[in-house]
């Protein structure tokens, strides 16, 4: 009998275990992340991007990829520690990167910040933010020493959750395959929205077939085209796609992020 809670949380231990190799289990002979950034890769582009001008508060910054079939593939910080950044925002960095993955095709990106319209009370997608919860088991579970590392116990486990603002994009290679999703997280949505912008673009998995911006040239971009009306916030947007505005330097940022190659 006194040996039951040592085997119990040994049994915990290695089913912790199994369902990580599960959800890293390898499609086609090859890994689940192959082809997605490395959790060195995508902390120098997260960092590079966040040291830009980005219209926000100049904070530090969460970033997480996922693969397309929404599993955590890599979680980055831009601070010293896991506390220089909003610990709220490492789950909210993994919501961004499964919508984006979860509601994009191969054919049709769309950002979080393109959802925000259309998930409001009377819009056409209201309700959506509902529609696939995070798994918190996968979110909270392990050691938070570990967070943002290369061992961030989120890797290998599918996070779920919706986010409908901005900082999530579709990753498409350069074949225009859709690979999966990055959110960023840790500044005004606007901001995360640049941010993530410049990463994907420095990791070179921006190359988007078609969105619902209205720029050929960015075609999943933020839209900041709601016009305001008294009494209700979110106001109309002229063409359902849009995005509030956060600062007039946000706003101006988004019009000259890189162009999809």
């Amino acid at each position: 009998m006194t040996h039951r809670p040592v085997l119990t949380s040994t049994l915990l231990a290695v089913a912790l275990l199994v369902g990580s190799h599960d959800a890293r289990a390898e499609d086609g002979g090859r890994p689940a992340c192959h082809d997605l950034p490395s959790h060195a890769a995508l902390k120098a582009a997260l960092t590079a991007a966040r040291n830009a001008a980005n219209g926000g508060f100049g904070l530090d910054m969460w970033a997480t990829v996922v693969n397309r079939d929404g599993v955590v593939c890599a979680v980055a910080f831009t601070g010293d520690n896991r506390g220089d950044q909003w610990p709220g925002s490492r789950v909210i960095s993994a919501q961004k990167a499964n919508t984006a993955n979860a509601f994009s095709l191969p054919n049709l990106a769309l950002s979080t910040a393109n959802l925000y319209t259309a998930t409001q009370p009377g819009g056409s997608l209201f309700g959506l933010q509902a529609s696939n919860p995070v798994d918190t088991r996968v979110a909270y579970r392990g050691n938070a020493a570990s967070f943002g590392r290369p061992g961030d116990p989120m890797v290998g486990g599918r996070i779920g959750g919706v986010n409908v603002f901005g900082g999530g994009l579709a990753l498409y290679n350069a074949d225009g395959t859709l690979l999966g999703g990055l959110g960023v997280s840790g500044d005004s949505s606007c901001a995360d929205h640049n941010i993530a912008w410049r990463t994907r673009n420095t990791l070179g998995l921006d190359f988007v077939p078609a969105g619902v911006s209205g720029d050929g040239a960015r075609r999943d971009n933020i839209v900041y085209d709601i016009t305001p009306q008294a009494g209700q916030m979110p106001g109309e947007s002229a063409g359902g796609w849009g995005h509030p505005t956060c600062s007039a330097q946000a706003t101006a940022v988004s019009a000259t992020l890189p162009a999809h190659p």
